[in-house]
This record gives structure tokens, sequence and C-alpha cells, in this order.
């Protein structure tokens, strides 16, 4: 399907393009992004900012690999060094880098991060701290559930912001029922001061071919205004035997410097469609784990799609109301609509990898919009200065969805050698494939208020702050319509404090409640009570931790506690209630900058204990959580090789220690290394700078299931990719 771009996408695009005059770029203007300092202007300076500041994006740290802070929900941009949580910042020069096609490429950088899939179906999920982040739980530029809702494509990111940890008081409860353990925000591209004209085109494995433009322009007097737009193809198959894959992306940025104000806005359209997509593996009535099948082989059944389009949309803008108080406000919206046949396998023998299969067909449509208003100001009382910050959120979502399947696991099959079937009949129906009606709505709305204290010329920095919500979620019953209602308030309150012992020494604590939605009780585990939501319910963390930067590196260590209840379906009634927590204790260390001038490095290790507590069955306390390894590290190094100007080569070693699969700890996955490698090389051709890139994952081939799950509390393997590679070729002109 090739990409459509809607009539208002399209005549913005051709309204900022037909006035622009051609414009030559020279070799030196290649690494250019809203990342780069502007250029200095008679009245207004020009910094690239997405979120509409006045300072623009934090500084690139020494290597240009990550940032040396990010946005911290209603505290706003925040350098690591002073920032009383844990936060990583991946740039545009390593998403290019890179050649990372979604979130979760550059998300294989993060030691405290593996990625995985949704349960049952082909979501891209995040494990952050060993829980659960849905890429529903997205933000984008600040505002929640505005990307697509499955997986989203790098070309419209300058940044993946990653806040670590409980993050209610900082950025409002998530929509979804994820993200205690952390969240991500994609920071959209802005028009630098230089001039870019950008085409890339790539090859990969399974005759995959890609081809991207990349353009931006600043315009008018001063040129005030920024016009970045973004389009990209990608399609064709992956390492895996038979997949298909293929995605469409047109983004367009603008943003507007005046004297006393900014202005910034996204338009977005993306589609996703996928053709015999590798299903993840549920788990029968066996004893032990499988072992992982041939990486490049494909479970999935013939007939399997699944096709997803969203078009979205933020408008951003700040206003300087006096020299030391600014009032800001946004507004975002999504439509989506998403179209699948599904073919999930479930294993029934670990031996002979005997299995079951079946059809399963959804619709969903989805509304979104969301916005926030706010204000923030700088005054001292005597000798403590203080940064206020109150602000006011809303997020609305209606979902449509309609559900068919065929006999449930009703097909005999097998992990290692499938067999295929045509499409089987669908034999029950929830709500009409051809029309869904609304089966969810979910409100949230909530204040915030927030005063940061400096003390002794800003050498301590305590904060401290509220955020009142309010929460109300409504479930229609598919068929009947019959609602269900939960209508809940929490205080979500934070308290964090910051010693700057040297200019480049920290240290920080924090304690957070996080608050969260209450997870829907699947329709699909023989629940007496499915469709219903849990109540909302609280995380609560706490954390301390040291950040030192020395020369070119950076270094971090942290410990932390946070906690979130468990489900538990009762084995006479079925019903499912909200019973015993799950606890995450953990220690990240992490070392990312130069060791030297040609030598970069981006490592770190994460240990977690993760146990259940205070569960029905009782037999389950003290056991670990399904899908977190006790331990996960990368090693990353990229390093310019000496005597050859413009060639450097870059290295990662994955590590993830085994996991459980399921809660009483009787299926264990085994652990897994995977080392990937990439080169590039920059030169001048014919006056044109031309970046060739290639790399390959999982150079050694290695058959693994990289994950076990962790949606819904439910265990499932999630196989790793094959070898696979990449190759592209970039031109400035």
């Amino acid at each position: 399907m090739s990409l459509r771009p809607t009539p208002l996408a399209a005549a913005l695009a051709l309204a900022f393009i037909a006035p622009l005059p051609s414009f030559a770029q020279t070799a030196t203007s290649t690494t250019v992004g809203a990342q780069q300092d502007g250029q200095a202007l008679p009245t207004v300076t020009v910094n690239a900012s997405a979120d509409a500041s006045a300072d623009g994006l934090p500084k690139e740290f020494a290597g240009g690999q990550v940032a040396r802070g990010s946005r911290l929900g209603v505290l706003g941009n925040v350098d690591n060094l002073d920032s009383p949580v844990r936060s990583m910042a991946y740039t545009q020069q390593l998403i290019q880098d890179q050649q990372a096609h979604g979130v979760g490429d550059v998300l294989k950088n993060d030691p405290v991060v593996r990625t995985t899939r949704g349960f049952g179906n082909f979501q891209e999920s995040y494990m952050i701290r060993g829980f659960i982040a849905n890429s529903d739980d997205l933000m984008y530029n600040g505002l929640f559930g505005i990307l697509p809702r499955q997986y989203v494509a790098s070309e419209m990111m300058e940044r993946v912001e990653v806040m670590y940890g409980a993050s209610a008081f900082l950025n409002g409860a998530t929509p979804g029922s994820a993200g205690v353990g952390g969240t991500i925000n994609i920071v959209p591209k802005r028009a630098s001061s230089e001039p870019l004209n950008n085409v890339t085109l790539g090859y990969g494995s399974g005759n995959s071919k890609y081809g991207a433009i990349d353009f931006s322009r600043r315009l008018g007097p001063e040129e005030r205004l920024g016009i970045r737009i973004n389009a990209a193809r990608r399609a064709g198959g992956t390492g895996v035997s038979r997949e298909k894959n293929e995605t469409n992306i047109f983004s367009l940025g603008a943003d507007y410097r005046g004297n006393n104000f900014r202005l910034s806005a996204d338009l977005g359209v993306q589609e996703n469609n996928l053709t015999n997509i590798r299903s993840s593996v549920a788990i029968g009535a066996i004893t032990a784990v499988p072992t992982a099948p041939n990486a490049s082989s494909n479970n999935s059944q013939p007939w399997a799609y699944s096709n997803a389009r969203d078009i979205f949309g933020t408008v951003r803008g700040e206003w300087d109301l006096s020299d030391v108080t600014t009032a800001w406000a946004a507004f975002g919206a999504r439509q989506g609509t998403e179209n699948n046949s599904l073919s999930g396998i479930r294993v029934n023998d670990a031996s002979t990898g005997a299995a079951s299969t079946y059809r399963f067909d959804n619709a969903r449509q989805d509304d979104v919009a969301t916005g926030e208003v706010g204000i923030r100001t700088k005054f001292s009382t005597g000798s403590v200065g203080h940064k206020v910050v109150a602000s006011a959120s809303a997020y609305s979502l209606d979902s449509r969805n309609a559900y068919g399947y065929s006999t449930f696991y009703g097909l005999s099959s097998n992990i290692y050698n499938p067999t295929f079937y045509s499409a089987p009949a669908l034999t029950t129906l929830g709500n009409n494939l051809g029309d869904p009606q609304t089966t969810t709505k979910v409100k949230l709305a909530s204040a915030v208020l927030s005063d940061t204290l400096s003390f002794y010329d800003d050498r301590v920095l305590l904060t401290l702050g509220v955020r009142q919500q309010q929460m109300r979620t409504e479930s229609y019953a598919y068929n009947t319509h019959a609602q269900t209602t939960v209508d809940q308030s929490a205080t979500s309150p934070m308290a964090g404090v910051v010693f700057k012992i040297l200019k480049n020494l920290s240290l920080y604590g924090n304690y957070i409640e996080g608050l969260q939605q209450g997870e829907q009780v699947s329709s699909f585990i023989g629940a007496a009570n499915p469709g219903v939501f849990m109540p909302a319910y609280k995380a609560k963390q706490k954390e301390v931790g040291v950040k030192y930067e020395i020369g070119g590196l950076g270094l971090g260590a942290a410990f932390f506690t946070t906690n979130k209840p468990l489900q538990s379906m009762d084995a006479v009634t079925k019903i499912v209630t909200a019973s015993g927590q799950q606890r995450n204790r953990g220690i990240e260390l992490t070392a990312v900058g130069e060791l030297t001038k040609s030598l970069r490095l981006l490592s770190g290790i994460t240990f977690l204990n993760a146990k259940q507590q205070e569960t029905i069955p009782s037999t389950n306390n003290g056991k670990y959580a399904i899908g977190v390894p006790k331990m996960q590290a990368n090693a990353g190094l990229e390093y310019d090789i000496p005597g050859v100007r413009g060639l450097t080569v870059n290295g990662r070693a994955t590590y993830t220690s085994t996991q459980y699969v399921d809660a009483a700890n009787q299926l264990e996955v085994p652990s897994w290394v995977r080392y990937d490698l990439g080169a590039r090389y920059l030169t001048d051709i014919g006056g044109r700078a031309v970046t060739f890139r290639a790399s390959i994952e999982n150079l050694a081939n290695r058959n693994y299931w990289e994950s076990a799950g962790g949606a819904s509390n439910s265990g499932y393997l999630v196989q790793g990719n094959p070898r696979t590679f990449n190759t592209s070729v970039s031109v400035a002109f």
C-alpha cells in the first residue's frame, strides 16, 4: 500500500515547498539538525527547539551519541547533573549512524531497556527497569498518545529521550496501564540555521529497499520561520523467511521565533503494513522451555497480516511574560486505524515443538486529543532561589474495536516445522469488523504545582511538588455494549534532591509515586470478567544515585526500588482481581561519551531483583516476576580508524540473563548474547558530502528467545532476529 497523505498534509507541504529557492550545501554542513546552536540574529536568536523553549535542546555530550540533558515533563529541559532523576537522550547522529528503523532499534543501545512485544500482537513494547512500557504510552514532544500505536519510524525523530522510573508527577499518568519503569519521549526534528538537502537510499536483508529525503530551510526576515520535511519508504522482506514489511512516513515540522514568543507545529502520516510477520509463541501445558527455532524460520500462516495507518499533529507555543516568567500551551491529536488477521501460535510439547494455531482478526479505530497549559517563573526569598511551575493537562481517547476468531487454537502446527492452512472461518465475533463500535473511552485530567529550591549558590537543589489526577475509564462490552465505568482521583507527590559536590559530580535522590490506570482483563484468558478495568494504582519509587563527568566521559550509578500491583484469577470463580504486587529493586551502572577523541563509549549494566509479593496463590510469593532478567548489559564502542579520514567502525555486545516465563518459575528462558557490527565512511564526491553506512545485527546468527513477555502478567516467547544486514548511502547537496 502506498502512502496517501491527507489533503491537509499535501496542501501544507506544497505551500511550504513551492516558494523555496534553491540553496547549495557544502560538504562541511552535513551534520546539521535541531541539536545545533542557531545563528545569532539582530533581534532574535534561532535555536532549533521542538518544545518552543528559548534555549533550545540540551547540548550534545562528548561524542555526540547522547545529550547533556533531556526534558523532565513540567520541569522542562534539565541538565543531567542538575536532575533529581535519571534520564538518557539519544541523538539524531546516533539514529542516523546506526541506521535505526524505529524506537526499538535506538533503545538497543540502552542497558536499562529491552525491547519486546505486546501480548498476542506485533506492538513494539519496552521493558524498562523490569516493567513493561507499551508504544501506546510514548510521548511526542511532551504529549502522550499522539504517535502511532504499534510502531514509530525513526525518520521523524530528532532525539529519543528515556526517563527511568515512575514519572506521574512529571508527566501525568500514561494513557495505558504501563510505564511504571520509565517513559519515552520522541523529540521531533526542526530546521537549523543551515539549509539541508539530504537523500538516502538503502538496501537490506530480504531484498528490503529504502529511500528517504530530509529537507529543511529557515525563511523570511531574520530567518524566523523554519521548515523541516521528512519522507521515507521502506519495503521488502527481512531476515525472517516470508516476512514482508512496508513502512511509509511523511512528517512536517515548523517553528517560528518571535521576539518574546516561540511557536512550533508538527504534522505526520505513517503507514505500517506487515505480511507474514512471525508471531510470538504462547505457552501451553509444558514443563520446559523449547529450544529456539532457526532464527530465520517463520511460524506465521500465509494469510496473516497487520496494517496500521495514523495521522497526527501537535502545536506548541511559549510566551515570555517577563524576563523571569513564561507561559506555554500545547495541543495534539491523532486518528489511527488498524486491521489485522493474526495467527497466534501456542507450543504444547517442548521436546517436539508440537503447537496449535488459530485465526484472530481485529479492527480498531482511535481518536485521541490531548493538551496542556502552564506557567513557570523564577524568584528569590532571601538567599533561596525558586523555580515554580504550575500546569494543567487533559487527555481523551475514543477507541472503537471489533474482533473475530476461529476455533481457539484449533489447528495443529509445529514451531520447528509449521503446517500451513487456508484461512479458517471466523466462528466467534465481537462487534462488526466492518464497523467497529466504541469499547473504551479514557479521559484524564490533572493539575501540578512544583518548586525547585536552590541553596548555596545552586550547590543544593530541592524539588518538591504534587500532581492531582482525575481518571475516568468507560468500557463497553462487545455486542451488548453494556457499560462499566471506573472513575477515580489520586494525588502523586514528588521529592527530589541534588547535591552538587563538585562542578562535575552530583549526588541525587528522589521519592516519586507513579500513577497508572488499572490493567484491562484480557478477553482470551478464560476470565469471568473480561474487558473490565482494574482500579488505578500507585507505584512507589525510591532512588538514590551519583553522576560524574571526567573529561569526555559521563559515569552514573543508581539504586532504586519500585512496586506495582499484580493480577490473579480465582481458580474456581475465574474472576480476575488485583492481588499482590511486583517489587523491583535494581542497580544501574552506565558509562557514555569519549574515552579518546577517536574512541566513543556507550555502555552499562543493570542488576534486577524482581519479586512477587502477597500473591494468590501464596506459593508464588518471593518468586521472580515474569520476563525480568536478573542482569542485562550493553558494551558499545565506536572507533575512528587512524590514517583513513572519514572511516569509523562500531560494535555492540548485548547480554541478557535468564528470564522466567511463568509466575511459578518453572519455565526459564536461557541467557543470550548478541554481537552487532557497523561501519560508515564519509567522503566528498563531486563536491557533495556522501556517507556510506553498513551494519550487521546478530553477527553469529544465533537462535535465541529474546524475551519472555511482560504484558498483562503473561509469559510468552519472543524470538530474536536472525543475522540481518543493512546498507545505505546518503548524499547532501
